[in-house]
């Protein structure tokens, strides 16, 4: 397999983490730093489990932006079409966590909104077998969004490479932007192989309870497939044709983080995979999912996000 066989665009940067008690932003003085961003979370996941995995995506040329860089190597990520500009700093969220349950979040966007579209080598993107486009932050704002909407039409009308697409709902980030978010979220179900949406996701582009009613009208948007994680009940799969609920295994969840791009980074390793990506069965697709599932619950029994992910021999030999 070629480098970078699945291709993952979108945000790398920093989360701080407060590690006080009880405390908002203001009272928190104590943070861990951790890599983050769900497209390169997938990234990584997809290569510790033994796949090729590429990242696209800005950082900047600071410390933080080598150790985001350092960390996706650690993990035999390729990094060739990661950049480093010295011109803007890398992204930063920090993050406390209230006893009511509630995030005390600030975010400080940076080097992940200024990827342009010349800087980007469309030759490798076509190559890839899989194109992953899942980001929290790529369609808040140009020049980002513009150069994240184009690859992603480019790569539909080229029609080589199987499209996922997750569009990573954060209220934190939208605000009152939720009508920005469901028009630009429906335009890429538009144009994906694969459309992996949780259920608030799912209910937010389509405004429908029923989450049947809803996966058709996400299908008849020009989404092929279908997955809505619903967490330890498992996920809903489909494809326009067949509707199944995939149940997952039951674990003692610690730390949920990162366990969606996980399941999405699994999903796509085995898909990727395949001879032919886009002929792939649906019998295939939710034996594909039933593994995806295990990888992320196992990821719950974890703290963090890269460092909660297993290898294929450690999801093997863990219990059904």
């Amino acid at each position: 397999m070629m480098a970078g066989n699945v291709v993952c665009i979108g945000e790398l940067l920093i989360d701080f983490f407060c590690i006080d008690i009880d405390v908002d932003l203001e009272q928190g003085e104590r943070f861990a730093k951790k890599a983050g961003g769900a497209p390169a979370n997938v990234s990584a996941a997809i290569a510790r489990l033994g796949g090729s995995a590429a990242f696209v995506g800005k950082v900047g040329k600071d410390p933080f932006g080598h150790y985001l860089k350092r960390t996706l190597e650690e993990e035999k990520v390729d990094t060739s079409m990661l950049m480093l500009d010295a011109g803007v700093s890398t992204t930063l969220a920090f993050v406390s966590l209230e006893a009511s349950g509630e995030r005390d979040f600030v975010f400080n966007r940076g080097a992940d909104r200024y990827v342009e579209l010349d800087e980007i080598d469309r030759d490798r993107l076509d190559a890839a077998s899989v194109l992953h486009f899942g980001s929290a932050t790529a369609l808040l704002d140009n020049p980002f969004r513009a150069t994240y909407t184009t690859l992603l039409q480019g790569a539909a009308e080229n029609g080589r490479s199987f499209i996922s697409f997750d569009p990573n709902y954060r209220k934190d980030l939208w605000g009152d932007r939720l009508n920005d978010f469901i028009k630009l979220a429906r335009d890429g179900a538009l144009q994906a192989d694969l459309v992996k949406v949780s259920e608030e996701e799912l209910q937010l582009m389509t405004d429908e309870a029923d989450p049947g009613e809803a996966i058709r009208l996400i299908h008849r948007l020009g989404a092929k497939r279908v997955c809505v994680t619903l967490g330890r009940n498992g996920t809903l799969v489909s494809d326009g044709k067949n509707l199944m609920q995939v149940p997952s295994i039951t674990v003692k969840s610690i730390d949920s983080t990162g366990a969606g791009d996980a399941f999405v980074g699994a999903l796509l390793w085995q898909i990727s995979r395949l001879e032919e990506p886009k002929g792939m069965s649906f019998d295939q697709l939710l034996s594909f999912v039933e593994f995806a599932n295990k990888v992320g619950a196992i990821v719950c029994t974890k703290v963090g996000a890269i460092a909660a992910l297993p290898t294929l021999e450690e999801v093997n030999r863990y219990p059904a």
